[in-house]
């Protein structure tokens, strides 16, 4: 069996991997090492929850050599601030026994705080692309030293609208440099910029895009409304002890926080929410809690389908299915990680079918369908988008015609047929328009 001596990394390096008890590589650590040493491009195509962020570590920690220079030499790029946070925790576990400075910056904090702190000097740099940069154009963040660039979830930064600052980061770097890559999915954008700006990265591939974790068991309710969907959730909750740890995925931040107040009335401080109108320590404190045990759930949207690293997730929920499907195998991607089992439910409403069909066409396997449980009420009552929804499909009914004809009917006092002959209404005469005419006319040739 495979274990971490076989890559005879440095002591202090090694030690760290024994103080966290790590001794058997993941797949994508053993089959990365070898191409990320020999300086070549890589692309890696895997899945959540594979140990990826170890898997461009190892190899760039061994490599790593002192410099006495204020610029970061290794860039990591991440979509998220939580992701950010994550990183720079798991480098400074295997730093541990090392001297290296590591700094992780992000948006939505003071950012002359993190000016001063890149002052101090950075060997590691962990940052989402905006505000790497804000720094990089404000003249503070110096990027010619980098000499390995990693972009971790290159996929997802696409899809969050990363493409700009993206490529000008990339245009800023010198073009002697190591490139590596991780994407959960090959999209034709990530195509499009391997291209464009990386040369002839060689792919690793652990599994087929698309495809979703064995591990985990996949049900699904077809459920008509939100109330109905609130109605279901309070019941499983109550009623199935497994529920220990697991993640509500929802689509936008207002049914969130809207399923939140919900939940909270019968289940008081057992669940946090996360999206991104919360604050930066909200949501960090938030996952902590999570992550302690403190909270039984979260309820989420997809901020928190990727990347993220939260152990023992037992369920995970699609309150709301995702809106494309590969979004759907990213969420429930949170379960069932390291070898462990998982479930994941979703509660399918009818304007939902469709993706759900979708979704079992990419992975090429039926999600299986529960009979709702007798004892959860069917509500009646519509929230707001579902009224909207419904209002929208009444207007663009068809309007009923006429047998006779392709035009609408009359009515009935439109139907009175025009004879000819003289008005049986008088016409109007000296209004007050043409009062205003003669009038003038007169002033005119007063002054003759």
């Amino acid at each position: 069996m495979a274990n971490f001596e076989q890559f005879n990394l440095p002591k202090s390096l090694q030690k760290a991997i024994d103080d966290l008890n790590f001794t058997t590589p993941t797949p994508i650590q053993e089959k990365s090492f070898s191409v990320i040493m020999s300086g070549r491009d890589m692309m890696g195509i895997a899945q959540t929850g594979t140990g990826k962020t170890f898997a461009y570590l190892l190899p760039l920690l061994k490599q790593y050599k002192f410099v006495n220079t204020y610029n970061p030499r290794l860039m990591i790029l991440v979509p998220t601030r939580e992701l950010v946070v994550q990183v720079v925790e798991e480098v400074e576990k295997l730093t541990k026994y090392m001297s290296v400075r590591t700094l992780g910056i992000y948006g939505g904090v003071n950012i002359n705080t993190q000016k001063n702190q890149v002052y101090q000097g950075i060997d590691i740099l962990v940052g989402t692309p905006g505000r790497i940069m804000d720094l990089a154009l404000d003249g503070v963040l110096g990027l010619q030293e980098v000499t390995k660039l990693v972009i971790d979830e290159f996929d997802e930064m696409l899809n969050l609208g990363f493409r700009p600052q993206l490529t000008s980061i990339l245009a800023m770097l010198k073009t002697k440099r190591q490139n590596i890559l991780f994407s959960a999915t090959m999209t034709d954008e990530v195509d499009e910029i391997l291209n464009d700006y990386f040369d002839f990265p060689e792919e690793i591939t652990l599994a087929a895009s698309g495809t979703p974790l064995e591990k985990i068991e996949q049900l699904s309710y077809h459920i008509p409304n939100f109330n109905t969907k609130v109605n279901l959730l309070k019941h499983l909750l109550n009623t199935d002890e497994s529920l220990e740890r697991l993640l509500v995925f929802v689509n936008n931040k207002k049914i969130a926080d809207m399923l939140f107040d919900k939940i909270d009335a019968d289940f008081p401080g057992q669940f946090g929410v996360i999206h991104s109108n919360k604050s930066q320590n909200y949501r960090l404190l938030t996952m902590q809690d999570f992550q302690n045990g403190v909270l039984r759930g979260l309820i989420t949207t997809d901020v928190m389908a990727r990347g993220l690293d939260i152990s023992n997730i037992t369920h995970v929920i699609n309150f709301e299915m995702a809106e494309i499907p590969e979004q759907y195998i990213h969420r429930i991607g949170r379960t069932g990680r390291a070898d462990a089992s998982g479930i994941a439910i979703s509660f399918i409403a009818p304007r939902e079918e469709d993706i759900k069909i979708e979704a079992e066409m990419l992975m090429e396997m039926e999600i299986k369908i529960l009979e709702t449980p007798s004892e959860v009420e069917i509500s009646t009552q519509l929230i707001g988008p579902e009224k909207e929804k419904q209002k929208i499909k009444f207007l663009t009914k068809k309007p009923k015609l006429s047998e006779n004809s392709g035009f609408h009917e009359k009515s009935e006092k439109n139907k009175k047929v025009n004879l000819g002959g003289p008005s049986k209404t008088k016409k109007k005469t000296g209004t007050s328009v043409n009062r205003n005419i003669l009038k003038n006319r007169a002033a005119k040739k007063k002054k003759k």
